[in-house]
């Protein structure tokens, strides 16, 4: 389905007024943006598989800008977008905090090497430790602490403070590689002994009882100061060497604060989405008119050339 006239004019305008075909690049939001979820499964719309194709032909650069960990994105959909790519993946994870390539060896095995990461410093994971210690004075035992450590192998952790818990958030939480429970001085002994990209803490509980925890937020995430999908974007734009003021970025919530940076935003499902760069977003309903808008940019690029 082709874009409505006034995004077609948007797109145009930002393809007019900047160097996207010079120094600009993509760089997009996977969950509720680029990939589609339905029922547990994940997959790339067509029509985004085919702007992606388009926008790889030009030479431009797309890098993945998620909260996801590397093994997250390998493990779900990173052998689907490498067959669209069939180069490595440059990407942001854990909401700024580490930089890499999703890649496959020789033997056709997915890994993750990094560019830089930006670990929490050793106040910061006191000032976690404390927040998660006052659940545990207050006996708010319906904590999860999710931690994601700087070797991208280890995976997502989580830590319930109830060891008859483990099964439940094992079977609810796939995505782990490990789930466990243990004294909080064991807890502060694993955080302190390793390097950790980001700290996340949940309430796990149903919607209806949350009433109970209203001195806190359902969840929280924790990076180094100052590191979020803003300072990751502008991180990998520097080490790629393109420029986000020429550069189109996608997202679909209010995480997704690097596309206040970059020429053109794209909000994909979110009427409400504030954030916008140095034109107007372009407001599209979901991840497949997304597609769209990506395949008709690079025809435009193309007529330029042709």
């Amino acid at each position: 389905m082709a874009l409505q006239a006034g995004q077609s004019a948007q797109l145009q305008h930002f393809f007019n007024h900047s160097k996207f075909e010079e120094c600009g690049g993509l760089i997009t939001d996977l969950d509720g943006t680029a990939i589609h979820e339905s029922e547990g499964r994940y997959s790339i719309p067509q029509s985004v598989q085919l702007g992606l194709d388009k926008i790889y032909e030009l030479g431009r650069p797309i890098i993945l800008n998620t909260l996801r960990f590397p093994l997250s994105v390998i493990r779900t959909f990173g052998k689907e977008w490498y067959k669209i790519s069939n180069a490595p993946i440059p990407t942001v994870l854990m909401n700024g905090s580490q930089l890499g390539y999703i890649m496959q060896n020789e033997e056709g095995n997915f890994l993750y090497n990094e560019i830089d990461a930006f670990p929490l410093d050793a106040n910061e994971i006191a000032g976690v430790l404390q927040i998660i210690e006052s659940f545990i004075k207050n006996n708010d035992l319906d904590l999860l602490v999710f931690y994601y450590p700087r070797d991208w192998q280890q995976g997502e952790i989580i830590w319930t403070p109830v060891s008859d818990k483990i099964h439940a958030v094992q079977s609810k939480y796939r995505s782990a590689s490990k789930v466990y429970s243990s004294s909080l001085e064991n807890l502060q002994a694993d955080l302190r002994n390793q390097a950790i990209c980001m700290i996340f803490l949940l309430i796990d509980v149903p919607q209806d009882r949350l009433m109970a925890y209203q001195h806190t937020k359902r969840n929280n995430f924790f990076t180094h100061k100052g590191v979020d999908k803003d300072f990751g974007a502008q991180q990998i734009a520097n080490h790629l060497q393109f420029e986000l003021k020429h550069s189109i970025g996608a997202g679909d919530s209010e995480m997704d604060n690097f596309l206040r940076s970059v020429g053109l935003a794209i909000h994909v499902g979110n009427p409400l989405l504030s954030y916008e760069g140095i034109l107007p977003p372009v407001k599209v309903k979901n991840s497949s008119e997304f597609g769209e808008l990506l395949f008709e940019l690079a025809a435009m690029q193309r007529n330029v050339i042709g």
